[in-house]
């Protein structure tokens, strides 16, 4: 692949679409924290969504969250990892790869969130709730929803180069 078609320091720029992530993320997690008391359902669409203030001190699902306060640490430098790997990843992206460095862009900016609660507070804010009838799916945050949505557009645009 010849220089010209790499992004290079120009993919760079998809990290301000990271920092906007990172900057609603916090936003939204102030806003909660501020208005909406622990532990404390609001309904938003009666039977299907509610905001709710809960704390996840491990990752996806409250997965390692029974540990020592030095594995809120670890969490932090694994996510802080990934996240540089993928800015690098970023920079080596085809000029043309728009959806790869979309979804890079958004799994940096959502991992970083997540990070800044665990050092800062020692765990993660959640205040999504998603639900029907009995079932209910585990409280999430802006960050959670840009990594997923991150991911699945990495699967996506993989798919899509290996097909061409």
């Amino acid at each position: 692949m010849a220089a010209a078609d790499r992004a290079g320091v120009a993919g760079l720029r998809w990290l301000l679409l990271s920092l906007v992530v990172l900057a609603a993320d916090q936003a939204s997690k102030l806003y909660f924290l501020a208005t909406v008391p622990e532990f404390t359902r609001v309904p938003v669409v009666p039977g299907f969504f509610d905001w709710t203030l809960t704390y996840n001190e491990g990752v996806a699902f409250s997965l390692f969250g029974d540990g020592a306060n030095l594995q809120r640490f670890l969490l932090s430098a694994f996510a802080t990892a990934v996240s540089v790997a993928f800015a690098v990843w970023l920079t080596r992206l085809p000029r043309a790869d728009r959806w790869s460095a979309l979804a890079l862009a958004l799994v940096i900016g959502g991992a970083i969130g997540n990070v800044v609660d665990r050092v800062r507070l020692g765990h993660v804010v959640d205040f999504i709730l998603l639900y029907w009838r009995e079932w209910h799916w585990p409280a999430f945050n802006v960050a959670d929803s840009c990594i997923v949505v991150g991911a699945v557009l990495l699967v996506v645009a993989g798919f899509r180069e290996s097909g061409k």
